[in-house]
């Protein structure tokens, strides 16, 4: 495996114009040459530039994935390598789908480190989910206006029981519940239920429980797990392999293949590089060199 330390100076030899691209670049195109398949890295700087808006999924990111997918030969099926905070359900969706669309049922999915909330919900196109002992999914439970919608939902309905029990907690409440604009409140329902359905149906149709006879058990046990806060308690919270595995994610371990190990990780510490040295904001990225970046300020 080229490491954190191999890499660096690797770009810092480079002799070519922009030596982050050039190596970033080659490390990609060496995986694709490994597996006989068509990689694309989404990658968000999310890490390094936490506040900026185009770290999240959203609509841009499907011209993104077009331009990269431009060309392919789809018959090779794909391997996406996911490092995201999650962002907007409906963007989410819309490239999940697309992606369907392209590939079919062949796309794997390789987590080298994050992906949360969207990312995990566009991990379960795939028919198999690579992790490393150190890679992480989340909840699925969705945000709403930058705010989780298990919380705004959970705390609308204990104010509604106080209220009813004890009128005098009317004052407490008020400003509380007035801090949501009208049907803010059914909108966090409705993005719950999308996150669900959208999630559930390519666990369906279309991914790792195609033809699995118990796959409404097991998609059953996943989505209790992945979109309901009783269990995870926080929007946040980092679920690992071994738990991806428990709740019945077909999941495989990147440290199975030492070869495919190494070449996934080196293309991650490349994406690294690339964001703390460059201002790439999100990278999406294929073997044939062709990106779609956007830069902090545009």
């Amino acid at each position: 495996m080229a490491d954190w330390n191999k890499i660096l100076k690797e770009i810092q030899d480079e002799e070519f114009q922009s030596p982050i691209d050039t190596v970033r670049k080659k490390y990609i195109k060496n995986l694709s040459a490994l597996t006989g398949r068509n990689t694309i890295c989404y990658y968000s700087g999310f890490l390094t530039n936490s506040d900026h808006p185009d770290t999240a999924i959203n609509d841009r990111d499907l011209n993104g994935f077009m331009t990269v997918i431009h060309g392919m030969d789809k018959s090779k099926g794909l391997d996406l390598l996911l490092h995201s905070p999650g962002g907007e359900v409906a963007a989410t969706e819309a490239i999940g789908n697309y992606l369907i669309k392209i590939f079919g049922n062949n796309i794997r999915v390789f987590i080298p480190q994050i992906a949360m909330s969207g990312g995990t919900m566009l991990s379960c196109i795939g028919y198999e989910i690579y992790m490393g002992k150190h890679s992480s999914i989340g909840p699925i439970d969705p945000q709403y206006g930058g705010v989780p919608a298990y919380g705004v939902i959970q705390e609308f309905e204990q104010a509604k029981e106080e209220i009813i029990s004890n009128p005098n907690s009317i004052p407490f409440w008020q400003p509380i519940i007035e801090k949501y604009p009208p049907t803010f409140i059914g909108q966090c329902y409705k993005a719950i239920e999308l996150s669900s359905e959208v999630v559930k149906k390519w666990l369906e149709d279309n991914s790792m429980f195609k033809d699995d006879t118990k796959k409404t058990q097991k998609i059953t046990k996943i989505m209790n797990y992945l979109n309901n806060n009783e269990h995870t308690k926080m929007h946040s919270r980092h679920i690992g392999i071994d738990k991806a595995q428990e709740i019945g994610l077909v999941v495989k371990p990147l440290e199975s293949d030492d070869e495919l190990q190494d070449a996934v990780l080196s293309i991650h510490h490349c994406f690294m590089h690339t964001f703390q040295n460059t201002n790439a904001v999100k990278i999406i990225e294929n073997q044939n060199g062709i990106s779609f970046i956007m830069i902090d300020g545009k």
